[in-house]
């Protein structure tokens, strides 16, 4: 791409002389330039959005309808463009844009259904003779913040509920993966969507300043770091805040599992999207009656996955997103190591890619253990007793979503009522998600939830309709 690529400003293309520039994370090589927004351009935005008026239902759901089969029939050159931004092994992008599909399907049909209660008053002697209810309308205006790693379908992940609740919407994709969102901007264009009610907004941090101080501004939508998200939250006063911010999964073998099964799960749980998943399995518990064969066979499934470009259809570990991030987890294999730890496979970088790496032995304190990877490396660990490893998932800061293998009923149930995280995943990892489920965390995993039904849910309000006689 040689052409400057167009910003969306309440639905128009916009081409300004500030430019991102866009690199193939695999090659380095530019993908394209793109209009770079300021502040002027988000409160021009907000402005826009303050004057849409929400469509009716049914045209919400026929507008997020066309988009999604238009991605579908778009798929490949949407998987492509996220291979080439992102570095993400094609087939992992193949499976990224049939997700977005799905969301935004599962968009379209939320956009329909009827929300609200008809509520009893004369639960009290001051209530008889009156009647209540309730709908729910648009919070507002949405601004939504999305990360580099699912570029497409976390983005459908705002816009799609956004459109469905009747929210004008303002979306600041990741300056470094901000291609997959403009692209999609032009699926949103072919629509009846209201021009004013929608912009596309590639930025710098600092220019994104009205989306946090314009009261016009309803609720802010940031899925990304948590330093990053608590600094946009504290700024974001008198807004509602919805807030994911990732975490370090663990995952669970028992002694009744089918560990062997487990084997393949578990590893695509570490290692798809190249470990740049929020919910990526990060630490794994075996019982100590299977540890040595699981880890055995682990170790094994790991060195025979294959490093390399991510167009290759048999390649499962590309880049990761720069290179300081592979030399920041090389520098957490190295320290773990030197307190012991021992490297079962993998470690070594090149650039930035990244073998995938297996460890044990790393003490807890340890960031590979207790902060957030990122990146394709796990660490296991053995146990005697299941509530013991359960305890052991607990001490993290995080909470996002764990997991337990087993084949006992009971187990599976206290793990569900024990596990402090958003999400509590039965012979499946962590990192498997179904689009239209809840989905968030506690602790320092983030605030609120997403998932359609939850998003939609949030951006939009319970007003009363109380009567007398």
């Amino acid at each position: 791409m040689s052409e400057t690529i167009p910003f969306w400003l309440a639905g128009r293309p916009v081409i300004v002389p500030r430019r991102l520039e866009v690199r193939d994370k695999a090659s380095g090589v530019v993908l394209g330039q793109v209009s770079r927004a300021e502040a002027s351009d988000f409160t021009a935005a907000i402005d826009a959005a303050s004057r849409a008026v929400p469509l009716p239902a049914h045209l919400r759901a026929t507008i997020l309808r066309a988009v999604a089969d238009s991605l579908h029939e778009e798929s490949h050159q949407f998987a492509a463009l996220i291979c080439g931004e992102v570095g993400k092994p094609i087939r992992d992008a193949r499976t990224e844009v049939d997700r977005a599909v799905t969301t935004l399907r599962a968009s379209a049909d939320e956009a329909t259904r009827t929300l609200g209660q008809v509520l009893p008053c004369d639960t009290s002697p001051r209530g008889e003779g009156y009647r209540a209810l309730t709908k729910r309308v648009p919070i507002g205006v949405v601004a939504a913040i999305t990360p580099f790693n699912f570029p497409l379908n976390l983005v459908a992940h705002k816009v799609g509920p956004a459109i469905a609740a009747g929210c004008p919407f303002i979306l600041k994709p990741a300056s470094t993966t901000p291609l997959v969102a403009l692209r999609l901007g032009e699926l949103l264009a072919r629509t009846e969507l209201p021009l004013e009610s929608w912009s596309i907004l590639p930025a710098n941090a600092q220019d994104t300043g009205p989306l946090l101080s314009d009261p016009r501004v309803r609720m802010l939508s940031f899925t990304g770091s948590k330093a990053v998200g608590y600094a946009l939250a504290a700024r974001a006063a008198g807004k509602k805040v919805v807030l994911e911010l990732g975490g370090n999964a663990a995952c669970v073998v028992d002694e009744t599992a089918d560990w062997v099964n487990a084997v393949p799960r578990i590893l695509a749980g570490a290692f798809a999207q190249s470990g740049q998943s929020c919910v990526s399995v990060q630490r794994i518990f075996l019982h100590q009656r299977i540890y040595d064969e699981a880890r055995d066979q682990l170790v094994a499934q790991t060195r025979a996955l294959k490093l390399g470009s991510p167009r290759d259809e048999a390649t499962a570990i590309g880049p990761l997103i720069c290179e300081a991030d592979a030399e920041r987890l090389q520098a957490w294999i190295e320290s773990a190591v030197r307190r012991g730890a021992r490297v079962l496979c993998g470690g070594h970088r090149d650039g930035a890619y990244l073998e995938p790496t297996l460890l044990e032995g790393v003490p807890d304190d340890e960031p590979l253990a207790c902060e957030e990877a990122f990146g394709p490396v796990a660490v296991l660990e053995s146990f005697h007793d299941v509530n013991e490893a359960l305890a052991r998932v607990n001490r993290s800061r995080f909470g996002l979503q764990a997991s337990l293998f087993t084949q006992r009923m009971d187990r599976a149930l206290s793990a569900w009522d024990t596990l402090a995280v958003g999400g509590v995943l039965i012979n499946e990892v962590p990192s498997f998600r179904l689009d239209h489920l809840p989905y968030g965390g506690v602790k320092e995993s983030g605030l609120g939830r997403e998932g359609v039904q939850e998003a939609v849910a949030s951006m939009t309000e319970p007003r009363l309709l109380l009567i007398r006689g």
